[in-house]
């Protein structure tokens, strides 16, 4: 049987990494920078990539990275979604990586495995796996088009762009004109890539390179929303614990430790569904059924922690000053991020040959 327990590896990982969050996105200074012109903390990403390498994970050792699997990268997620670090960590060092390695484009893959570049796929956040996505036209070698919905865009170095002529381009982000989106989630900002006669350099085919991507980054996303899903049911009970209401704490009435126990449930079998989708991802096994299982099931628990840890923190939970906005923001944006739930279903129910009537 398949091993989903951490082993003592990925705990020193989880745990280097969570000493450095602490130090670099503690909740008020996440907060701030979603005010300002410049939502993404480098800094942090400085010290996760370059600092303890973490950008390459996925890239093998020949190419500059560090040649782990899928595993640990889950648990890196984890803990940027315990932060909700404003960082392209998913974007680049998954989704823009797993692009790359698809094309075996040695040189880039070596960029962004340093962390010194970043990179993003241009493809809109929503866009699941298996779905159709936008590609710009090939006009006398240069490139044009809108492409909207793109995560991350404004901090990339370079971008992946998929075209009409079935390539996937990299294109220096200097090229382009990147527009802000209106985005739920600030820690997450989104843009709209305008290309108008965009030099790029074709690294190889966009179709299997951008499916390859989209699969990996929403098997791993799931990660991220356990994360999310644990910091919010965590700071919860601590809090319920503290509160006092008719002289006794808040958390010893039952009607709320039923709703606690729920969600500990739900959130026991999110850890299940995101190990076993990192697991299938490192091992190629079953992969397609793994991912979609993780995310029919991970965007509604995520989103539920969110809500309940609103609510049970009551006055204070709805203050600018609490974080736990950057919480349900982060996880009803992650719910239609690579697919909805719904349209995982419907992809799980034709993997397993169980249409519906």
């Amino acid at each position: 049987m398949t091993d989903l327990l951490y082993s003592e590896e990925e705990e020193a990982l989880r745990s280097a990494v969570r000493d450095l969050l602490a130090d670099h996105c503690d909740a008020p200074g996440v907060i701030a920078r979603t005010e300002s012109d410049a939502p993404h903390d480098l800094a942090a990403w400085k010290a996760l990539a370059d600092g303890m390498g973490l950008a390459g994970l996925l890239v093998p050792e020949a190419h500059g990275g560090q040649g782990a699997t899928h595993r640990e990268a889950a648990v890196v997620l984890e803990e940027l979604g315990r932060a909700v670090a404003p960082v392209p960590y998913l974007t680049s060092a998954v989704v823009a990586t797993e692009a790359l390695l698809a094309c075996g484009d040695e040189e880039l893959l070596g960029r962004l495995a340093s962390g010194r570049t970043i990179g993003a796929l241009a493809v809109g956040l929503h866009t699941a796996p298996g779905a159709a996505f936008t590609a710009v036209r090939v006009e006398e070698g240069v490139l044009h088009g809108e492409l909207t919905g793109v995560a991350d865009a404004a901090a990339a170095d370079v971008l992946l762009v998929p075209a009409d002529d079935g390539g996937l381009y990299a294109v220096d982000s200097a090229v382009v004109t990147v527009t802000p989106q209106v985005s739920l989630d600030l820690t997450r900002p989104l843009a709209t890539v305008t290309l108008t006669g965009a030099p790029g350099r074709r690294l190889g085919e966009a179709e299997p390179a951008v499916r390859r991507a989209l699969r990996a980054g929403a098997g791993l996303l799931a990660s991220e929303q356990l994360g999310l899903a644990e910091w919010t049911l965590t700071e919860t009970v601590r809090y319920l614990k503290e509160r006092k209401q008719f002289n006794r704490p808040v958390g010893g009435f039952q009607a709320l430790k039923h709703r606690l126990a729920q969600l500990w449930l739900e959130v026991v079998n999110l850890r299940a569904v995101a190990r076993g989708a990192a697991d299938a991802l490192a091992t190629g096994a079953d992969t397609e059924v793994a991912v979609a299982v993780a995310q029919a099931y991970a965007a509604g628990v995520a989103v539920h922690a969110a809500e309940e840890a609103l609510q049970l923190h009551a006055g204070i939970g709805m203050t600018w000053e609490h974080p736990v906005h950057l919480y349900l923001k982060r996880a009803k944006a992650d719910s239609i991020a690579y697919g909805t739930a719904g349209a995982h279903r419907e992809a799980l129910a034709e993997l397993v040959d169980l249409r519906a009537p």
